[in-house]
């Protein structure tokens, strides 16, 4: 595997870490910036639609520019909103950094998927893939943690410098040793792409994404209430919990990237299973443990996979295929939310959350179950 797709990953886990901190940082930035709860809280919702918007703009916007260009012009762009961020006083511009920093993150990680498959020896492209994704992970484990330490000892702005000081590594190994290979393509077509996007398995696999990740963050964005309020473990127990479900899904990355798409189908028949086991067991700490370490490594595995899906089903869509597979993530890191929202205050008990997920992960399955019976349907072509 090129060193230079772990230098990504390096990167990946930077803006990883930014986008999952705010969850930390949202007293100490609501009590120095003099604004609401829900205002700073807020600041998530603008970074997942950052990223929503951003992923398939800047891939065409970026689609011809020289790959190490767009990927310094990316990553330097999300070091200098950070410092902004990290020095105003402004909580308007606080938002409208967050937006920006999730629109230059979303450019970047499509151009950098491109890259490390073009890098990657084909066999090996679904391992290169999750080397990207484990840096999400990794700052789910570690960077959210200690980023929040870091803002509860020095205030939350420390946490905006350090993703900022994390960045520069990353950005002088790009400056260096960005391969001169990975040039942007002058024969780029954006309609031919598209269309290679619109195929049937391009579609089933990015509505899959859309749903396993919407039931991954349904649970994942009410854990920590879910440990509280349900289990009744104490305020201390909520990061270590949260780091295992971190590290379970660093576990299903990685192994995702080993084995690809090919368990892909009992994966995800798998878990709906463990979301109503959760739901029903996530009043007792020692299997609330144990699932957010399964489901971890389940969700983030099958997510993983379908991305290399993404990626090999819309092979004639290089440039795009990338930033489509970023734009279902974070629609179903969106909406997951929201809908586990509506429902934990409907049934006024937050384990409907992980119910959420379990009829989501089930919908998966239907979506699997057409695709089958509509491969069965296929009439063979004679000889």
């Amino acid at each position: 595997m090129p060193v230079f797709i772990y230098v990504l990953g390096l990167a990946v886990f930077a803006q990883g870490t930014s986008e999952f901190m705010l969850s930390g940082l949202v007293p100490g930035i609501a009590d120095d910036l003099s604004v609401p709860v829900g205002a700073a809280a807020s600041l998530t919702s603008a970074y997942a639609i950052g990223m929503i918007i951003g992923a398939p703009v800047m891939a065409v916007l970026s689609a011809r520019w020289p790959r190490r260009r767009a990927l310094a012009g990316f990553l330097a762009a999300f070091v200098v909103v950070h410092v902004l961020g990290a020095i105003t006083a402004d909580f308007v511009l606080l938002f409208a950094t967050r937006i920006v920093a999730a629109i230059v993150n979303a450019g970047f990680l499509a151009v950098a998927m491109s890259v490390a498959t073009a890098l990657a020896h084909p066999a090996k492209q679904g391992r290169a893939t999750a080397v990207l994704l484990s840096g999400i992970t990794l700052s789910c484990v570690a960077g959210v943690p200690a980023g929040a330490l870091l803002g509860d000892w020095a205030g939350w702005r420390s946490a905006f410098w350090a993703v900022a000081a994390l960045c520069l590594p990353a950005l002088a190994f790009v400056f260096r040793s960005a391969p001169a290979d990975a040039a942007g393509r002058r024969d780029v077509s954006i309609r031919r792409e598209a269309r290679a996007l619109r195929s049937r398995r391009a579609q089933r696999a990015l509505v899959l994404a859309v749903l396993v990740n919407g039931a991954t963050f349904a649970t994942f964005a009410y854990l920590a209430v879910i440990a509280t309020e349900v289990a009744d473990l104490p305020a201390g127990g909520v990061p270590v919990l949260l780091a295992a479900f971190g590290v379970g899904a660093f576990i299903g990355v990685t192994v995702a990237g080993r084995v690809g798409d090919a368990k892909l189908r009992p994966a995800v028949c798998v878990l709906p299973v463990g979301w109503a086991a959760l739901a029903v067991a996530g009043a007792h700490a020692a299997p609330l443990f144990a699932l957010a370490v399964v489901q971890g490594a389940l969700s983030f595995g099958v997510g993983s996979a379908l991305v290399g899906r993404v990626l090999r089903v819309a092979a004639d869509a290089p440039s795009l295929s990338g930033a489509f597979a970023t734009v279902a993530l974070n629609v179903g890191a969106f909406l997951g939310p929201l809908t586990a929202a509506v429902a934990t205050r409907a049934a006024v008990d937050y384990r409907a959350a992980p119910w959420v997920s379990a009829v989501l992960a089930a919908a998966a399955i239907g979506v699997i179950g057409v695709r089958r019976r509509g491969s069965s349907r296929t009439p063979r072509v004679p000889r």
